[in-house]
């Protein structure tokens, strides 16, 4: 039988991409050849953590968001033809590759169009209730018709009280095959003394991501407190410099990346939900700044606040003086779970 596991997460912002990075090094240790199917950004983050691996690139679904939040639903809107398109290209050269390669299984986080029927096909997402406001109902079932077409869907958190997702992976009725996996984190929580005082992690969509930056490099400038800023854009070469009290980096991976969230009191970051599995397991304190529009993030953010596990507040209200509240917070934990990906990948030789 073939090993070969086609693994394919979204280029949306890097969570999805680095998500994978889990499961991947599961694979790996299972004997199974990952050959890795994206673009964009999320596959040179993936080059990057697996150099040696095989690649193929997927089209890309070009999503960039409102500057407003007033207009986020609309911009989407208009990009849906986009991504209609995307995905119906995504499943044409899936259908190619499995035609000229001998494939086990598809595993695809979020990307819609990569699934075959000849093979075990998984669909990864912690969003069984897509949030839009009043069309939650129906951007839910656009997305589950999506997600039916897969054999099963992987959702990356606990399946019972306590959880990371709440609503967003545990709807009141659902008829999609589901297995809970855990919550998914490529890091390792290492005690260190600290390093820095605030560490702020960015990534996602543009003009969002800039205009967060450039917001926090504003707020941030005149501190005397000691600041790491990760930019989140993935370039050919790591750079680092400084302004003023900051030390800036265009991007960090693996163990780079773990040792310095580690080594920081605070994190400064989107509520995006792989940010929030990764700061769990890693039992950091942090402040969320959802994007502005985004009804998942914002749904998580106030959630993890009304829960006093973390403070956020919205883009445009951020002041350092935001921060002051920080000791009222629990921060948040790790869920001690093991999944037990052999067992999980059993899955491929069952259909």
């Amino acid at each position: 039988m073939s090993r070969k596991v086609l693994v394919s997460p979204l280029n949306w912002g890097l969570g999805h991409a680095t998500r994978c990075i889990p499961i991947i090094n599961a694979l790996l240790s299972e004997d199974f050849i990952p050959v890795i199917a994206t673009d964009g950004e999320a596959l040179e983050l993936l080059r990057k953590e697996f150099p040696k691996l095989h690649y193929k690139v997927m089209p890309s679904y070009h999503i960039k968001y409102s500057k407003k939040k007033s207009t986020f639903k609309l911009k989407m809107l208009l990009n849906s033809p986009k991504i209609v398109r995307a995905i119906a290209q995504e499943k044409r050269i899936t259908e190619k590759i499995i035609d000229n390669e001998d494939f086990c299984a598809i595993i695809s986080d979020n990307r819609m169009g990569v699934r075959d029927e000849r093979v075990p096909s998984v669909f990864i997402t912690h969003q069984l209730t897509v949030l839009s406001g009043r069309t939650t109902l129906f951007s839910t079932k656009i997305h589950n018709r999506y997600i039916k077409k897969f054999d099963v869907c992987w959702v990356p958190d606990m399946a019972d009280n306590p959880n990371l997702s709440g609503a967003l992976g545990h709807p009141k009725r659902s008829c999609i095959p589901v297995t809970y996996l855990g919550p998914l984190s490529r890091f390792e929580y290492k005690y260190v003394d600290n390093e820095f005082d605030i560490m702020v992690l960015l990534s996602g969509p543009e003009p969002q991501r800039t205009l967060l930056e450039q917001k926090l490099l504003r707020e941030f400038e005149q501190s005397d407190q000691r600041i790491v800023l990760v930019r989140g854009i993935i370039e050919e070469e790591h750079k680092t410099y400084l302004k003023n009290n900051i030390v800036i980096h265009n991007f960090l991976t693996g163990e780079a990346l773990q040792n310095t969230i580690n080594a920081s009191n605070l994190i400064i970051s989107r509520s995006g939900y792989t940010t929030v599995m990764d700061l769990a397991k890693l039992k950091k304190k942090a402040f969320f700044i959802p994007t502005p529009g985004q009804f998942e993030q914002e749904y998580i953010a106030e959630r993890l606040r009304n829960f006093k596990l973390v403070p956020s507040c919205n883009q445009n209200d951020f002041t350092i003086s935001k921060l002051k509240d920080i000791t009222q917070y629990k921060g948040l934990h790790s869920f001690s779970t093991e999944i037990d990906y052999g067992e999980l990948f059993n899955f491929f030789q069952r259909k």
